[in-house]
């Protein structure tokens, strides 16, 4: 597993054969070179021999722990990102593990999906190396991730200015244009970099635990409390909480934030004693605050407080010189995470990307170029991305017309089906187009999508779960 050039090292260390395969396999065809280990003292060895780029590292092993193998990778080499991977991961476990050093904790049995996510936070897969697409940290500029463009080297810029000192950052751009990329870039270039950078999005957690998911809880402290949580202020001290999409944030956590941010400590639900940390903070929203404190939609000292430092994220829509470069980017991942070998994007289709807006920004020219490299060979052409950006922006909702479908016709021409039967399946299919389209539209996220459909937060879970979101 020797690190070179163009193949990413992953060191990948469980005790059960069948698992450890799986997820080599899993890497493999994302472009990743790997080694394998059964045990700790075989990890320790291959980490010393090798230095692996990342390494996903079961918790319960016979010989020494996870535990115990994270602090002496750590010792060995702190660069090293390491990812715990259990079957038995605990509250506990998970905070010793951010305190040893640990990049990520992720529970078994494994989503992949979000294991390539884990891992393109810590360390790009072979088709990152190959277009020049790293992870941004003080040896990747910025530029390399998001367009070589004129607007992107003055965020760098801003980037670098602001990354040294402690001043809390926010960051203002729409869902897509890479605010996650700056906050990461940030962390990486600040006396932080070897700490955990933390990332909570605001408007995914319900308002009735957010408290105690950002402070935690004691035991004991409300119906189902029955161990101390330690919360997320408390994982990111020494390092950075990254607040995504903060206006999402009811008046009550606004103002628990504050005086948090005010004083530097933190009290857990049901708990007396102060939590004095040390932590740096990175906002980011996708409504301009300054707007929503004149509209009464957030607070004003919350605001001054975040805003020490703006740093705004242009969308791709006015940065277009840099959809050539993020094209070819792309194109590399695409071959990888799809075992294709398209070869480049034409002249035409470059053209044919220009011309349009972007709405959803680097996310969706992303999603274009996938599609696009699944439905071609050789080449995108103009018809390949034609075809996949028109299944990128395809409306979810169906046309409420007095044309609709009838649902099982069949059936109630037979007399199986009521009129009563026939009117909740048409309900039904309406409420989930409707569901399916405001959670597109919100980007998945399901606190927004509740409140602008006026039902709790509960509703709309399970109502989503029936569409597999």
């Amino acid at each position: 597993m020797a690190r070179t050039e163009d193949r990413k090292g992953i060191l990948v260390v469980d005790d059960e054969a069948p698992v450890r395969d799986m997820l080599r396999g899993f890497l493999e065809s994302k472009g990743y070179a790997t080694h394998g280990a059964a045990d700790g003292e075989d990890a320790l060895r291959l980490a010393a021999q090798e230095r692996p780029h990342a390494v996903l590292l079961d918790l319960c092993m016979p010989g020494p722990s996870g535990l115990d193998t994270l602090a002496r990778i750590k010792e060995l080499d702190p660069r090293i990102p390491v990812i715990l991977l259990t079957g038995h991961g605990t509250v506990e476990a998970a905070v010793t593990a951010m305190k040893l050093g640990a990049e990520d904790f992720l529970a078994k049995p494994v989503h992949l999906a979000d294991l390539a996510r884990a891992l393109d936070d810590v360390a790009p897969s072979s088709a990152e190396v190959s277009s020049g697409a790293v992870t941004p940290d003080a040896t990747s500029p910025l530029e390399t991730l998001m367009g070589p463009g004129a607007a992107v080297r003055k965020v760098a810029e801003l980037v670098a200015q602001v990354a040294s000192t402690n001043l809390t950052v926010v960051l203002l751009g729409e869902t897509g244009a890479g605010k996650g990329l700056v906050a990461r870039a940030i962390h990486n270039l600040s006396a932080r970099a070897r700490r955990r950078l933390v990332r909570i999005d605001c408007g995914a957690i319900p308002d009735t635990l957010i408290e105690s998911e950002l402070f935690g809880h004691e035991r004991g402290a409300f119906t189902g409390a029955v161990g101390r949580n330690h919360g997320y202020f408390e994982l990111a001290h020494e390092g950075t909480l990254f607040l995504d999409e903060v206006a999402n944030l009811s008046e009550a956590m606004m103002r628990k934030l504050l005086c948090a941010l005010e004083d530097r400590n933190i009290y857990r639900v049901g708990g007396k004693d102060p939590i004095e940390l040390d932590i740096r903070v990175v906002a980011a929203s996708n409504q301009d605050l300054a707007r929503l404190v004149e509209q009464g939609a957030f607070r004003r000292d919350l605001f001054h407080r975040l805003n020490e430092f703006l740093i705004e994220i242009p969308p791709l829509r006015k940065r277009k010189e840099d959809i050539p470069h993020l094209a070819q980017r792309f194109l590399a991942m695409s071959n990888a995470e799809l075992g294709r070998n398209v070869q480049a994007v034409s002249p035409q289709a470059i053209e044919a990307l220009y011309n349009y807006d972007w709405p959803g920004n680097v996310r969706e020219l992303r999603n274009v170029i996938k599609r696009a490299v699944l439905l071609s060979h050789d080449c995108i052409e103009p018809r390949h991305v034609r075809a996949a950006s028109a299944a990128c922006t395809s409306t979810a909702v169906p046309p409420l017309t007095p044309t609709m479908q009838v649902p099982n016709l069949e059936g109630v021409l037979q007399g199986k089906w009521s009129l009563k039967d026939v009117t909740r399946e048409c309900v039904r299919q309406i409420e989930q187009s409707i569901i399916a389209a405001v959670l597109e539209q919100t980007g998945g996220n399901r606190s927004k999508a509740a409140r602008l459909l006026n039902v709790d937060y509960k509703t709309l879970y399970y109502k989503a779960k029936e569409l597999g979101g």
